[in-house]
């Protein structure tokens, strides 16, 4: 229903700009036409929109990839009308197509995101829009499943029960982050144990003791008290876009696609890189100044603070930030250690760290420090979104998994900004960063760009 609302509302925009409003006498034939043009436009979107699945219960709600379905069905339907016009000699207003695109796209994305808000908000107060999920596998396999599934605020799911061969405490399973979640035997137990929590869903992770035969069993069980079931196929950190199912021999097989890192992909996110920076820079300006003024008259010392980080490919450069702290704090950092609220002792956080200036207490709060670092973005040093920049005796202490960081330009913000900042464990964090590296794409970057805004906002874990 949102779709057609947004939709419609495109074209009708589109035809109210373009010709003025309502047609006088003389406009009225070539008003009809547009106004057929415009139900034809308007139909053809939603229907490329259902075929592209982008209204799949699978996909409403994942985020990117439910934005990049929208997108894709967008450019489609536009690139029908031009390819046709052309064929056809059909003489179609330009500024009427130049309005309707962005505006139905913006409508659709708007709308969407308003709905899901809506849906978080009903999980949240009154647990409803919840999917009950049974987890069935290993102890190990399960708890991370269980994390991955409840992990976010206003997820969709509620794991009410596991499967566990072998697991003998009728106490359930202890999953860190989550609590305790209640156990029902092994596998041969599913079906009496759904039925026991009202389980919408059943998710199968990692597990020795369910073969084929087993799993097509269960499979045919659970169809036939419509429950899903849901499969985690055990590829860590590579998200969808990545994963293809391809039938070989009769056995369908998971194919990994390798992340892309250089070529077009490579070039959007440059092109990105380049337009966000300037748009920011531009219009941050005064900003800029008034913060310069304000670090200079505030306390002794450059406006700029320097330090070396590790970019691409291991190669040090210099990144820029206004200066938060009292002149020569790199020297008084020795006598804090021992205050260090990091886990891990990888990286230094106090959040009453008594080097931190009046103003870079503010700055800090709203990430406006950060705001020097589009120079670096010009410079190609950084990009607009990407993994924390590390320093140079963090990357020294980096197993080859971490290492893996380096093979793209470290980010402004990135999926650690967006999800607890400063809060955040050096485990999570590098989890996190991983899981960026793995995975980017143009449309996540413009995502992530959108919800630091929300979360430098609302400073969680800014200090």
């Amino acid at each position: 229903m949102l779709d057609v609302v947004g939709v419609l509302f495109a074209v009708g925009l589109a035809q109210w700009v373009r010709f003025g409003g309502f047609p006088g006498a003389g406009q009225a034939f070539r008003y009809s036409n547009y106004l057929f043009l415009s139900v034809a436009i308007a139909a053809s979107w939603l229907i490329v929109l259902s075929i592209n699945h982008s209204r799949s219960p699978r996909v409403v709600g994942s985020g990117a990839e439910e934005y990049r379905r929208v997108w894709v069905g967008t450019l489609t339907v536009f690139g029908g009308v031009a390819i046709i016009s052309m064929l056809f000699k059909l003489e179609i207003a330009r500024g009427y197509l130049m309005i309707a695109l962005p505006a139905g796209l913006v409508f659709l994305v708007v709308f969407r995101w308003l709905a899901r808000q809506v849906v978080v908000r009903a999980r949240r107060r009154h647990g409803r829009c919840i999917t009950r999920v049974m987890v069935v596998g290993n102890a190990p396999a399960v708890r991370d499943l269980t994390k991955s599934l409840v992990g976010e605020p206003g997820s969709e799911y509620e794991v009410v029960g596991a499967c566990i061969p072998g697991h003998a405490d009728r106490r359930g399973i202890l999953v860190p982050g989550v609590g305790m979640i209640p156990t029902f035997g092994d596998e041969s137990n599913v079906v009496g144990a759904v039925t026991v929590t009202n389980s919408h869903a059943v998710a199968v992770t990692a597990t020795e003791r369910l073969d084929g035969r087993g799993f097509r069993n269960l499979s045919w069980e659970l169809e036939k008290l419509n429950i899903d079931l849901m499969v985690a196929p055990g590829v860590v950190d590579v998200a969808g876009p990545r994963l293809l199912m391809r039938p070989v021999a009769g056995l369908p097989l998971i194919h990994v696609e390798k992340p892309q890192y250089h070529g077009a992909k490579r070039f959007q996110k440059r092109l990105f890189d380049i337009l966000f920076s300037s748009m920011v820079l531009f219009c941050g300006l005064p900003v800029l100044i008034a913060i310069a003024i304000a670090i200079k008259l505030s306390s002794r010392g450059p406006v700029f603070y320097r330090q070396e980080r590790i970019g691409l490919d291991g190669q040090p450069f210099e990144m820029i930030k206004f200066r938060t702290m009292v002149d020569g704090a790199d020297t008084m950092l020795n006598n804090l250690l021992a205050q260090n609220e990091c886990d891990g002792g990888v990286l230094f956080k106090i959040r009453s760290d008594p080097r931190v200036t009046p103003v870079g207490r503010f700055l800090r709060k709203y990430s406006l420090d950060e705001l020097p670092q589009f120079i670096n973005v010009f410079k190609r040093d950084m990009s607009v979104v990407g993994p924390r920049p590390p320093l140079a005796s963090e990357v020294k202490s980096y197993d080859d998994y971490a290492r893996r960081r380096l093979l793209v330009r470290p980010g402004i913000t990135g999926l650690w900004q967006v999800s607890g900042r400063s809060d955040l464990s050096w485990e999570d964090s590098v989890r996190l960063d991983m899981f960026y590296v793995e995975n980017w794409s143009t449309i996540a970057d413009l995502l992530i760009a959108v919800k630091t805004v929300k979360a430098v906002l609302s400073h969680a874990g800014a200090y």
